[in-house]
């Protein structure tokens, strides 16, 4: 009847790329859009913390090792286990150990635990996102089929998947590596690589006045969003694109033209 309406979901998704690129949806709101229709298709083992990098804490542990590890972490819940670490015994919050910090004694860890929540492997994560609203948890442990711990799951790793990568004061801030020098002479230049950094990589003269990135520069020479594989000279340096998506270009390989070789 509506000949012209999206019929699956790979056309809703071209229709509301098509939109953002008419300027009727913002880049972020597209993005989020997509993340939310990702996470109905995606479960909980897609995206889940394997269990050989869930740091854990043993619940008989003296208390300045485990005060030891909390602060090391960073992290604000643990797992707490028994014997083996199947046995999960409860969630402990840091803020609720860190009281007695400076003590060697005094503490009983498994009267302070919350109760761990156990999700399958199979749970879809729009489901697993639901419940955690519901309940105000913030972590899920996963169980496989044999009832062993087989990862860890929490409220931000979902949202991540919508909005994108979530950083916080505990998460490791390098500065991405923008420009790399080739064996050859050449780079293999980032297109958010600020003008000003390239010329000094390069021994460039490029005025950054008009433009901040070596992106936002070569596409105006090429007066058109560049496709991978298309190349321009500027000045003594050819650009190629290596990177780019139907939004942007995102990487080039720049080598010195022949006169300057």
């Amino acid at each position: 009847m509506f000949s012209g309406e999206p019929r699956n979901r790979d056309e809703l998704i071209e229709e509301l790329r098509a939109a953002q690129a008419n300027g009727l949806l913002s880049k972020d709101t597209l993005t989020m859009v997509e993340g939310a229709i990702k996470v109905t298709e995606l479960s909980v083992d897609d995206v889940m913390v394997p269990r050989a990098q869930i740091v854990m804490l043993p619940a008989d542990a003296p208390l300045p090792v485990i005060l030891s590890i909390v602060v090391e972490s960073g992290h604000s819940r643990f797992p707490v286990h028994g014997d083996d670490k199947d046995e999960i015994l409860g969630i402990l919050l840091a803020k609720d150990i860190l009281r007695y910090f400076g003590q060697s004694e005094g503490c009983d860890v498994r009267a302070l635990l919350r109760p761990a929540v156990l999700i399958p492997e199979s749970m879809r994560l729009n489901v697993l996102l639901a419940e955690f609203r519901l309940t105000r948890n913030h972590m899920a442990l996963v169980v496989d089929e044999y009832g062993g711990v087989a990862g860890l799951i929490t409220i931000e790793d979902v949202l991540e998947q919508i909005v994108g990568e979530i950083d916080d004061e505990h998460d490791d801030e390098e500065d991405p590596i923008l420009v790399h020098t080739l064996e050859d002479g050449g780079f293999s230049v980032s297109a958010l690589t600020p003008i000003a950094d390239f010329n000094e990589h390069a021994g460039a003269q490029f005025s950054d006045e008009e433009f901040d990135t070596v992106g936002g520069m070569i596409t105006s020479e090429f007066g058109h969003l560049p496709e991978a594989g298309e190349e321009i000279t500027v000045g003594d340096f050819v650009f190629r694109v290596t990177e780019a998506d139907d939004r942007r270009v995102q990487q080039f390989l720049v080598t010195r033209t022949s006169a300057e070789a």
